[in-house]
Protein backbone atom coordinates (compact mmCIF):
# COMPACT_ATOMS: atom_id res chain seq x y z
CA UNK A 1 0.00 0.00 0.00
CA UNK A 2 1.29 4.02 -0.72
CA UNK A 3 2.17 5.73 1.92
CA UNK A 4 -0.07 8.64 3.11
CA UNK A 5 1.40 11.82 1.45
CA UNK A 6 3.02 14.22 3.60
CA UNK A 7 1.07 18.04 3.35
CA UNK A 8 3.61 19.76 5.22
CA UNK A 9 5.82 18.80 2.49
CA UNK A 10 5.73 20.26 -1.41
CA UNK A 11 4.91 18.57 -5.20
CA UNK A 12 7.56 20.71 -7.87
CA UNK A 13 6.26 20.10 -10.97
CA UNK A 14 7.90 21.60 -14.08
CA UNK A 15 6.08 22.26 -17.83
CA UNK A 16 2.79 22.99 -15.08
CA UNK A 17 1.20 25.46 -17.29
CA UNK A 18 -0.38 23.37 -19.00
CA UNK A 19 -0.89 19.54 -20.10
CA UNK A 20 0.32 16.51 -18.54
CA UNK A 21 1.66 18.99 -15.77
CA UNK A 22 -1.14 20.88 -14.88
CA UNK A 23 -3.08 17.56 -14.51
CA UNK A 24 -0.36 16.42 -12.06
CA UNK A 25 -0.65 19.34 -10.08
CA UNK A 26 -4.67 18.81 -9.83
CA UNK A 27 -4.26 15.39 -9.57
CA UNK A 28 -2.08 16.02 -6.54
CA UNK A 29 -4.12 18.92 -5.41
CA UNK A 30 -7.09 16.51 -5.24
CA UNK A 31 -4.92 14.06 -2.74
CA UNK A 32 -4.33 17.58 -0.58
CA UNK A 33 -0.52 18.07 -1.74
CA UNK A 34 0.64 21.53 -1.53
CA UNK A 35 2.17 22.63 -5.02
CA UNK A 36 5.04 24.53 -6.41
CA UNK A 37 4.25 25.01 -9.77
CA UNK A 38 7.07 26.06 -12.41
CA UNK A 39 7.01 26.85 -16.13
CA UNK A 40 8.26 29.86 -18.56
CA UNK A 41 4.29 31.05 -18.76
CA UNK A 42 3.85 32.97 -15.57
CA UNK A 43 -0.01 34.02 -16.23
CA UNK A 44 -0.77 30.84 -17.33
CA UNK A 45 0.98 29.24 -13.52
CA UNK A 46 -1.17 32.09 -11.69
CA UNK A 47 -4.62 30.89 -13.45
CA UNK A 48 -3.61 27.44 -11.97
CA UNK A 49 -3.04 28.44 -8.98
CA UNK A 50 -5.84 30.44 -8.36
CA UNK A 51 -7.41 27.35 -9.38
CA UNK A 52 -6.38 25.00 -6.67
CA UNK A 53 -5.54 27.02 -4.25
CA UNK A 54 -9.24 26.48 -2.33
CA UNK A 55 -7.54 22.89 -2.30
CA UNK A 56 -3.89 23.59 -1.36
CA UNK A 57 -1.44 25.68 -0.25
CA UNK A 58 0.01 27.01 -4.11
CA UNK A 59 3.24 28.75 -4.47
CA UNK A 60 4.31 30.11 -8.35
CA UNK A 61 7.94 30.52 -9.59
CA UNK A 62 8.65 31.06 -13.55
CA UNK A 63 11.54 29.94 -14.47
CA UNK A 64 12.86 28.73 -17.83
CA UNK A 65 14.77 25.55 -18.14
CA UNK A 66 16.26 25.91 -20.98
CA UNK A 67 18.87 28.39 -19.55
CA UNK A 68 21.60 26.55 -17.55
CA UNK A 69 21.69 28.34 -14.86
CA UNK A 70 17.33 28.26 -13.86
CA UNK A 71 17.85 24.65 -11.87
CA UNK A 72 19.86 26.28 -9.31
CA UNK A 73 17.97 29.24 -8.96
CA UNK A 74 14.90 26.95 -8.74
CA UNK A 75 15.68 25.14 -5.61
CA UNK A 76 17.62 28.49 -3.97
CA UNK A 77 14.07 30.09 -4.64
CA UNK A 78 12.28 27.01 -2.74
CA UNK A 79 15.08 27.53 0.06
CA UNK A 80 14.45 31.23 0.43
CA UNK A 81 10.50 30.89 0.83
CA UNK A 82 11.12 27.66 3.29
CA UNK A 83 9.29 25.10 0.84
CA UNK A 84 10.64 21.82 1.65
CA UNK A 85 10.39 19.44 -1.88
CA UNK A 86 9.69 15.53 -1.00
CA UNK A 87 7.74 15.45 -4.60
CA UNK A 88 9.76 15.83 -7.83
CA UNK A 89 7.73 15.67 -11.25
CA UNK A 90 9.73 16.73 -14.14
CA UNK A 91 7.20 16.95 -16.34
CA UNK A 92 8.85 20.23 -18.48
CA UNK A 93 9.92 19.31 -22.55
CA UNK A 94 8.97 20.61 -26.00
CA UNK A 95 9.92 18.97 -29.29
CA UNK A 96 12.37 19.82 -32.20
CA UNK A 97 10.09 18.64 -35.65
CA UNK A 98 12.11 18.06 -38.77
CA UNK A 99 15.58 16.93 -39.68
CA UNK A 100 18.50 17.67 -37.36
CA UNK A 101 19.70 20.19 -39.82
CA UNK A 102 16.66 22.32 -40.67
CA UNK A 103 17.17 23.63 -36.74
CA UNK A 104 20.52 25.75 -35.49
CA UNK A 105 22.62 24.24 -32.67
CA UNK A 106 20.89 26.90 -29.94
CA UNK A 107 17.11 25.10 -30.48
CA UNK A 108 18.69 21.50 -30.11
CA UNK A 109 21.08 22.56 -27.40
CA UNK A 110 17.87 24.14 -25.43
CA UNK A 111 16.20 21.19 -26.02
CA UNK A 112 18.68 18.94 -24.76
CA UNK A 113 19.25 21.42 -21.38
CA UNK A 114 15.21 20.93 -20.63
CA UNK A 115 14.39 17.54 -21.46
CA UNK A 116 17.93 16.11 -20.20
CA UNK A 117 20.14 17.58 -17.78
CA UNK A 118 17.09 19.39 -16.08
CA UNK A 119 15.80 16.32 -15.18
CA UNK A 120 18.87 15.21 -13.73
CA UNK A 121 19.97 18.60 -12.42
CA UNK A 122 16.68 19.07 -10.29
CA UNK A 123 16.96 15.35 -9.31
CA UNK A 124 20.32 15.62 -7.97
CA UNK A 125 19.16 18.64 -5.70
CA UNK A 126 16.66 17.77 -4.46
CA UNK A 127 17.64 13.96 -3.11
CA UNK A 128 19.61 14.75 -0.36
CA UNK A 129 16.56 15.97 1.58
CA UNK A 130 14.44 13.47 0.48
CA UNK A 131 17.08 10.50 1.43
CA UNK A 132 17.80 12.46 4.67
CA UNK A 133 13.96 11.87 5.43
CA UNK A 134 13.51 8.84 4.59
CA UNK A 135 11.31 9.43 2.37
CA UNK A 136 10.67 11.08 -1.55
CA UNK A 137 9.09 10.85 -5.01
CA UNK A 138 10.47 11.42 -8.51
CA UNK A 139 8.63 11.41 -11.08
CA UNK A 140 9.82 11.90 -15.01
CA UNK A 141 7.67 11.94 -17.52
CA UNK A 142 9.44 10.28 -20.30
CA UNK A 143 7.26 9.15 -23.58
CA UNK A 144 6.36 5.77 -25.15
CA UNK A 145 9.30 7.34 -27.94
CA UNK A 146 11.50 6.32 -25.89
CA UNK A 147 10.52 2.47 -25.85
CA UNK A 148 10.22 2.41 -29.74
CA UNK A 149 12.91 2.15 -33.17
CA UNK A 150 13.83 5.34 -33.90
CA UNK A 151 12.73 7.17 -37.28
CA UNK A 152 13.65 10.76 -39.14
CA UNK A 153 12.62 13.63 -37.72
CA UNK A 154 12.53 14.64 -33.81
CA UNK A 155 16.03 13.48 -33.98
CA UNK A 156 16.50 13.97 -29.88
CA UNK A 157 12.75 13.56 -28.29
CA UNK A 158 13.27 9.73 -28.42
CA UNK A 159 16.92 9.26 -27.56
CA UNK A 160 16.37 12.03 -24.69
CA UNK A 161 13.38 10.19 -23.59
CA UNK A 162 15.50 6.71 -23.80
CA UNK A 163 18.16 8.11 -21.14
CA UNK A 164 15.23 9.45 -18.78
CA UNK A 165 13.75 6.15 -18.48
CA UNK A 166 16.94 4.18 -18.38
CA UNK A 167 18.11 7.20 -15.65
CA UNK A 168 14.87 6.60 -14.01
CA UNK A 169 15.50 3.07 -13.79
CA UNK A 170 18.60 3.14 -12.74
CA UNK A 171 18.32 5.77 -9.77
CA UNK A 172 15.53 3.91 -8.55
CA UNK A 173 17.85 1.10 -7.66
CA UNK A 174 20.26 3.59 -5.82
CA UNK A 175 17.61 5.50 -3.56
CA UNK A 176 14.70 3.18 -3.48
CA UNK A 177 16.40 1.02 -0.25
CA UNK A 178 16.16 4.57 1.17
CA UNK A 179 12.71 5.47 0.99
CA UNK A 180 12.61 7.23 -2.41
CA UNK A 181 10.42 6.16 -5.20
CA UNK A 182 11.48 6.82 -8.56
CA UNK A 183 9.18 6.53 -11.84
CA UNK A 184 9.58 7.01 -15.72
CA UNK A 185 5.88 7.78 -16.96
CA UNK A 186 6.07 6.40 -20.63
CA UNK A 187 3.01 8.34 -22.44
CA UNK A 188 2.01 7.49 -25.77
CA UNK A 189 -0.36 10.23 -28.02
CA UNK A 190 -2.00 12.28 -25.01
CA UNK A 191 -4.64 15.16 -25.82
CA UNK A 192 -2.47 18.40 -25.14
CA UNK A 193 -1.02 21.11 -26.61
CA UNK A 194 2.32 19.91 -27.00
CA UNK A 195 1.68 19.23 -30.89
CA UNK A 196 0.12 22.95 -31.30
CA UNK A 197 3.35 24.26 -29.87
CA UNK A 198 5.96 21.93 -32.40
CA UNK A 199 2.95 22.79 -35.41
CA UNK A 200 2.53 18.80 -35.84
CA UNK A 201 -1.35 19.15 -35.12
CA UNK A 202 -2.93 18.30 -38.17
CA UNK A 203 -0.16 15.51 -38.84
CA UNK A 204 -0.50 13.13 -35.83
CA UNK A 205 -4.37 13.79 -36.00
CA UNK A 206 -4.38 11.27 -38.94
CA UNK A 207 -3.39 8.62 -35.69
CA UNK A 208 -6.54 6.53 -35.00
CA UNK A 209 -8.23 7.72 -31.75
CA UNK A 210 -7.96 4.57 -30.17
CA UNK A 211 -4.46 4.99 -28.98
CA UNK A 212 -5.20 8.99 -27.60
CA UNK A 213 -5.27 9.67 -23.79
CA UNK A 214 -6.61 12.58 -22.14
CA UNK A 215 -3.89 14.21 -20.13
CA UNK A 216 -6.22 13.72 -16.50
CA UNK A 217 -6.11 9.93 -17.56
CA UNK A 218 -2.10 10.04 -17.77
CA UNK A 219 -1.54 12.21 -15.24
CA UNK A 220 -3.45 10.07 -12.91
CA UNK A 221 -1.86 6.77 -13.85
CA UNK A 222 1.92 8.57 -13.05
CA UNK A 223 0.61 9.58 -9.79
CA UNK A 224 -0.42 6.46 -8.79
CA UNK A 225 2.71 4.94 -10.28
CA UNK A 226 5.32 7.12 -8.31
CA UNK A 227 2.90 6.66 -4.80
CA UNK A 228 3.23 2.92 -5.12
CA UNK A 229 6.43 2.44 -6.15
CA UNK A 230 6.41 1.25 -9.50
CA UNK A 231 9.57 2.15 -11.56
CA UNK A 232 8.09 2.78 -15.04
CA UNK A 233 4.75 2.85 -16.12
CA UNK A 234 3.71 2.83 -20.31
CA UNK A 235 -0.03 4.00 -20.38
CA UNK A 236 -2.58 2.39 -22.35
CA UNK A 237 -3.02 -0.96 -23.93
CA UNK A 238 -2.41 0.19 -27.35
CA UNK A 239 0.95 1.50 -26.35
CA UNK A 240 1.91 -1.13 -23.94
CA UNK A 241 1.30 -3.36 -27.05
CA UNK A 242 3.75 -1.07 -29.84
CA UNK A 243 6.32 -0.99 -26.56
CA UNK A 244 6.36 -5.01 -26.65
CA UNK A 245 6.35 -5.52 -30.42
CA UNK A 246 9.08 -2.96 -30.24
CA UNK A 247 11.09 -5.35 -27.60
CA UNK A 248 9.97 -9.23 -28.77
CA UNK A 249 9.97 -8.53 -33.12
CA UNK A 250 13.07 -8.63 -35.07
CA UNK A 251 14.85 -5.35 -34.58
CA UNK A 252 14.50 -4.68 -38.32
CA UNK A 253 10.88 -5.60 -38.30
CA UNK A 254 9.88 -4.06 -35.59
CA UNK A 255 11.96 -0.73 -37.09
CA UNK A 256 9.96 -1.22 -40.69
CA UNK A 257 6.61 -1.43 -38.72
CA UNK A 258 7.18 2.09 -36.95
CA UNK A 259 8.96 4.10 -39.99
CA UNK A 260 5.89 2.94 -42.34
CA UNK A 261 4.05 4.78 -39.86
CA UNK A 262 6.18 7.73 -38.77
CA UNK A 263 4.95 9.95 -41.27
CA UNK A 264 1.39 10.08 -39.34
CA UNK A 265 3.46 11.15 -36.28
CA UNK A 266 6.69 12.31 -37.39
CA UNK A 267 7.83 15.43 -39.49
CA UNK A 268 10.77 14.23 -41.46
CA UNK A 269 11.20 17.13 -43.88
Amino acid sequence: MPTPLRTDRFALVTGASSGIGAEIAREYARRGKPLVLVARRADRLEALAAELRPQVRVEVIAADLADPAAPARLVADCEARGLRVDTLVNNAGFGVPGRYLAKDWATHQASLQVLLVAVCELSHRFLPAMEAEGRGRILNVASLAGLVPPTGGHTLYGPTKAFVIRFSETLAKEVGPKGVNVTALCPGMTYTEFHDVNGMRATVSKLPKGIWLDAATVAKLGVDAVESGRTRLITGRANRLIAALSKYLPDRLAGALIAAKAKDFRDEG
